[in-house]
């Protein structure tokens, strides 16, 4: 069972041991979910890096860590609905669809979300947000 939801930017943070790392490796330790929206976007990142998604998707699923110590979670159609109904409330932060994912993921579950961007401290959707750093 997950007790908190990762943002693409904390397990970003985790898988290139940046600042807030550690908050991220005792959130997996305990159980923690993410969205389908931010797994695309960590692997975005990897693209953009000249690295292989599917390679590395294949080798965190090996390493048991997707869907294993961290559960993908995928979105349902009332999700959409909130990601869009967010979009108002979030767009002077600058965040994100994936963020908005992220965060309507957090409220569904009524768990607290990790993140390492500070554009999150801006706003008040009503989910719990906690800085990695």
């Amino acid at each position: 069972m997950a007790e908190s939801i990762l943002d693409a930017s904390a397990f970003l943070a985790y898988l290139h041991g940046e600042p807030g790392a550690d908050a991220v490796t005792e959130a997996i330790a305990e159980g923690t979910a993410m969205s389908t929206v931010n797994l695309a976007e960590v692997l975005s990142r990897v693209a953009d890096r000249g690295g292989d998604p599917a390679r590395v998707a294949e080798k965190l699923s090996d390493e048991g860590l997707l869907h294993g110590a961290i559960w993908i979670e995928e979105l349902t159609h009332e999700d959409a609905v909130e990601v869009a109904r967010l979009r108002l409330l979030t767009r002077d932060a600058g965040l994100s669809l994936a963020d908005r994912s992220c965060l309507v993921l957090a409220l569904r579950l009524d768990l607290p979300t990790l993140t390492a961007d500070s554009a999150w401290s801006q706003i008040d959707v009503g989910a719990e947000i906690r800085m990695i750093r």
